[in-house]
């Protein structure tokens, strides 16, 4: 017969600090989330009117949010992928063995998983690219957007590329938070599954038409 844990006792704590870290890692996802739907409709409001744009992103320069918020929001991303990366294997081993049981399970949920830690990875190195070169070039403008993008069209494939992967990985994200912490039951799954379908399809719509706004703008 198996004793109680005590409370002192490590398996009981380490079950502890791995619950917490859990709740870090959710929050932290959540608020990235929030973020980068709110960066989208920022950027993409140039394709209601560049001035719309610059007014948004002149109000966060001078306000100093931006010159704050972007470093914080950094950190976030950062500490963010810190707590995920503890469950996903980095030996060649390990990639071995999730996959062949993601290909033998046939589990959708787990082939979800597969994608947001690939997605997660690709990002990590894109998306920090994109906010030191954000950041190291204020102010935002619709103009200097533009002229990036057209005069280096490398920069229109790196987006066109890290705008999917990015709101793929939210998708994911905001479907396994659901799950995983109770919001959505199994009868709910199918119903969520198709709203996260819906809700990518149309960011990516937004992402993707905003980079071309910025491609053929005149400058």
């Amino acid at each position: 017969m198996s004793l109680p844990l005590t409370a002192n006792h490590p398996t009981l704590n380490a079950r502890r600090t791995d619950g917490v870290l859990d709740w870090a890692q959710m929050l932290s996802g959540a608020g990235l989330i929030l973020f980068m739907w709110a960066h989208m409709l920022l950027v993409g409001s140039v394709l209601l009117n560049p001035s719309i744009m610059n007014a948004i992103a002149g109000f966060f320069e001078s306000s100093g949010m931006a010159q704050v918020g972007g470093p914080l929001i950094f950190l976030l991303f950062l500490a963010h992928f810190v707590l995920a990366a503890r469950k996903i294997p980095f030996r060649i081993e390990g990639q071995k063995t999730i996959w062949e049981h993601a290909k033998l399970l046939h589990h959708q949920d787990t082939w979800l998983w597969v994608v947001q830690a690939v997605s997660g990875m690709l990002i990590l190195i894109m998306g920090a690219i994109h906010m030191w070169v954000v950041l190291s070039d204020l102010p935002i403008e619709a103009l200097k957007c533009a002229g990036t993008l057209q005069k280096h069209s490398g920069w229109l494939l790196f987006y066109l590329a890290l705008a999917p992967l990015v709101h793929v990985h939210l998708g994911v994200g905001l479907y396994r938070i659901a799950v995983k912490w109770g919001f959505a039951g199994r009868a709910q799954r199918v119903g969520l599954k198709r709203f996260v379908v819906l809700l990518v399809l149309v960011s990516v719509t937004i992402s993707v038409l905003t980079l071309f706004r910025f491609w053929f703008m005149a400058v």
